[in-house]
């Protein structure tokens, strides 16, 4: 710049002389030799005041260069600081991951950063460059409200704003942002410009709306909710830093009174140590355990509590805290307590009943058999009494009810003392011919339409000898209790399903009234029917035989109209 103002000089200088000269050759052409002196004095000093207006003029251009060197200096400086102001904008736009808008509010221009496109899926092509468009893409639900904050913002024209809304995404969706922003303002206090930045806040806003939500949880469920911390140094199990309102419910004690403290502190002389030893060390390792214990509340009473003791990390993997989940189950103790108490009182019932029975059904046989010996021999002794002989004959008559009531008992004994019987694969087919085989006479006599339903491969694991009684005893009932106004009909049908097998015994016979007697069909010396040689035990002794097998029966029935047996097995 220097060498550049020493040539403007010198150009300058050169110039003027030469202008000079040819002034100086035309005056003394035309003015010879009177004035010779007096131009070549001229001359003199218009060279001398061309070489100092040469050097004023070099002064004054080095002074501007100097100058200029010194605001492109200055110009360079915040062209550098622009670019580094920019560069850290763009590092830190990135960084947060916000969205940069600036609204220039009296022209109501918009300009946003990449942050539309990246944060809410808008191409360049597709962002406004108005409010409007800003303001169209707010949820209708918020839009309302977040209008009338910010234009009251700019009435009052305070600096800062701040407001939490629904932003519309290009595909449709909504996300919930937090948008902040700041006001500038012109020399008189009027509102020019506004530069903001939204953030995305839908996953705080989610997990805040499901913290929520469990915090109700926790607040309204009726189990007692514990966390505590897990700082074992002082006691084995770590202080608690919260309580849920069940807790205090359950337990007396209010949060203020429990808070800081251990929960051993709810244990007592009849805790059970070894369950608090196991809790102990489950904390010790972190795993998650399960115990029930005996603990005391406030006033000092007694109470079954079920506890467990969760572990909790946070997102570093690091154990932060303990859950505690506790349930009052005093009153669940206490009927554990009675079921066991009526179920040694059944028990021993049960024993004293089978005593009963091996008693009335052994004990007793002998001196039957001799009575209905005795009797035996007296047929052959000739009685002239007939007020004797017709005592005899009805002390008979007692004498073989007595014997077939016994026989029964034996038989309920046999069953009820016998529940694990042996089980094979048995034909169903098969056991249905040796039961029409015993019932040949009857059939004969009868004449029933028999319509026999049965796969002839299908079969069930039963006990035979049970199986055969239960069908000869349903068998000999349809024919037995048949309706004398129409053809006697039977069905036998055999459905086999996945896991079970149906098998159905219908008959059109002369039904019985289950309203009346429905339950009491399958009770022990019930009679339905006035039938002479009807003893009301077969009914019985089918259901307890079907039981003994795992298996189970139902009936349906109409007076007059006949009965359906359905009895169901396990195919194993």
């Amino acid at each position: 710049m220097k060498s550049k103002s020493n040539i403007i000089a010198f150009v300058f200088i050169i110039a003027s002389l030469f202008l000079a000269i040819i002034m100086h050759l035309v005056l003394r052409g035309s003015f010879k030799n009177d004035f010779q002196s007096l131009i070549t004095f001229h001359f003199i000093k218009d060279v001398s005041f061309i070489i100092a207006a040469g050097l004023l003029l070099r002064f004054v251009i080095a002074r501007n260069d100097k100058r200029n060197i010194s605001i492109l200096e200055q110009l360079q400086t915040i062209n550098t600081e622009i670019k580094d102001s920019n560069e850290r904008y763009d590092i830190v736009a990135k960084a947060t991951s916000d969205t940069i808008w600036d609204w220039k509010i009296q022209e109501d221009e918009f300009i946003w950063n990449k942050g539309i496109q990246g944060i809410f899926g808008y191409k360049k092509e597709d962002v406004g460059q108005t409010s409007s468009w800003w303001f169209d893409r707010i949820h209708p639900e918020d839009s309302l409200k977040m209008s009338v904050k910010l234009y009251s913002f700019l009435e009052q024209k305070t600096e800062r704003w701040q407001d939490e809304y629904r932003f519309k995404c290009a595909d449709g969706s909504y996300k919930y942002v937090f948008d902040r922003g700041f006001l500038v303002k012109d020399a008189d206090g009027k509102a020019i410009r506004m530069i903001g930045a939204i953030q995305d806040v839908t996953k705080q806003k989610e997990e805040e709306q499901r913290l929520r939500l469990l915090e109700t949880v926790i607040t309204q469920t009726k189990e007692a909710v514990v966390i505590t911390d897990t700082d074992i140094s002082n006691n084995p199990i770590p202080n608690i830093i919260f309580v849920n309102p069940a807790f205090t419910k359950m337990t007396g004690y209010k949060p203020k009174e429990v808070i800081g403290k251990s929960p051993i502190m709810f244990s007592g002389p009849k805790a059970d140590m070894s369950e608090l030893e196991k809790l102990s060390t489950a904390i010790k390792n972190y795993k998650e355990c399960f115990i029930e214990t005996l603990s005391y509340k406030k006033n000092g009473e007694e109470y079954w509590v079920n506890f467990s003791m969760i572990p909790v990390t946070n997102k570093e993997g690091e154990h932060s805290h303990w859950i505690s989940i506790q349930r009052d189950v005093t009153k669940e103790k206490n009927q554990e307590r009675e079921r066991e108490q009526l179920i040694r009182e059944l028990t021993q019932n049960n024993k004293d009943l089978k005593q009963f029975s091996y008693i009335t059904s052994h004990n007793f046989r002998a001196p039957l058999s001799n009575l209905t010996g005795l009797l035996h021999l007296l047929e052959d002794v000739p009685i002239e009494n007939e007020e004797l002989q017709e005592i005899l004959n009805g002390f008979k008559r007692s004498t073989h009810l007595l014997n077939e009531t016994i026989e029964d008992l034996v038989k309920v004994v046999i069953i009820k003392d016998n529940p694990s019987i042996l089980k094979e694969d048995i034909s169903i087919k098969e056991i249905f011919e040796n039961v029409f085989f015993q019932l040949n006479n009857q059939i004969n006599l009868y004449k029933p339409t028999i319509k026999f339903d049965v796969d002839e491969t299908l079969s069930i694991h039963i006990n035979k000898a049970y199986m055969e009684s239960i069908i000869l005893n349903l068998m000999s009932n349809a024919l037995k209790y048949r309706s004398k106004d129409k053809v006697s009909k039977i069905l036998i049908k055999a459905v086999d399903k996945e896991n079970f097998v149906n098998l159905i015994i219908k008959d059109n016979g002369i039904g019985i009234d289950l309203d009346k007697n429905g339950d009491k069909i399958f009770g022990l010396y019930q009679r339905f029917h006035n039938y002479p040689d009807s003893k009301g035990l077969g009914l019985y002794l089918v259901k307890s035989q079907i039981e003994a097998m795992g298996g189970s029966i139902e009936v349906e029935s109409q007076v007059g109209k006949g009965t359906q047996f359905t009895l169901t097995f396990k195919k194993e």
